[in-house]
């Protein structure tokens, strides 16, 4: 190094600077590259294990009450305003399985589903009585019968339906000559009639009854 001239040694000088300053901006480009990409892969992992962990805690909807159903038959024989004739046909058909059809729904715009039951006569299917009870102060109360047969009450979009087969003299139970069909709405606490309708029947087709037009 003591042979080198003023000139020899500048050279060198700069020599080891430029390797320097290239072995530096290597170092930094190689550490900037490997730390942002690092960065890039972790952020979106991060928000997918979110989102999958999100999802999974997610409440189902709870299922919905099943509506509660009561003993038809009870009700009809517990209530005071149903004819003795009815309660006394009101017996099991086959075993434990009594003649009676029983719907839910709303007639009375109240807090729980109104019960519409028909009785019927178990060798024939004759309706021998209708009601509708109407759920008030933790009881259901009788707001409306019918009990004369043939006879039976159906729901229609919110009214009450009542239907009556109309026989002329030699008319078998199975071939009526026609029905009455009589829709009643609930108003001021009451069920009050809104129409009727009558259909005449042809037994001259099949020996069936048909609705005459």
């Amino acid at each position: 190094m003591r042979g080198l001239t003023d000139s020899g040694r500048g050279n060198l000088q700069a020599a080891c600077t430029a390797t320097a300053v290239l072995a530096a901006l290597a170092l930094f480009v190689s550490a900037c590259a490997t730390g942002g990409t690092g960065a890039r892969d972790e952020g979106p992992a991060h928000a997918a294990s979110d989102s999958v962990a999100g999802a999974a805690v997610s409440p189902s909807p709870s299922p919905s009450t099943a509506p509660s159903h009561v003993n038809a038959v009870k009700l009809v024989k517990d209530d005071p305003s149903v004819s003795a004739e009815v309660k006394r046909d009101l017996k099991p058909c086959v075993a434990d399985e009594y003649p009676v059809d029983v719907s839910y729904g709303d007639l009375t715009k109240g807090s729980a589903d109104d019960i519409v039951v028909n009785v019927l006569t178990c060798g024939d299917a004759v309706g021998i009585g209708s009601y509708v009870y109407h759920r008030q102060g933790g009881r259901y109360e009788n707001v409306f019968r019918a009990e004369e047969p043939p006879v039976y009450a159906e729901i229609d979009r919110g009214d009450l339906v009542v239907t009556k087969q109309v026989y002329e003299k030699g008319d078998p139970v199975s071939s009526p000559s026609g029905e009455i069909v009589t829709t009643y709405s609930w108003s001021a606490g009451r069920f009050v009639k809104r129409y009727n309708t009558r259909n005449d029947y042809s037994n001259a087709v099949g020996g069936s009854a048909s609705p005459s037009t």
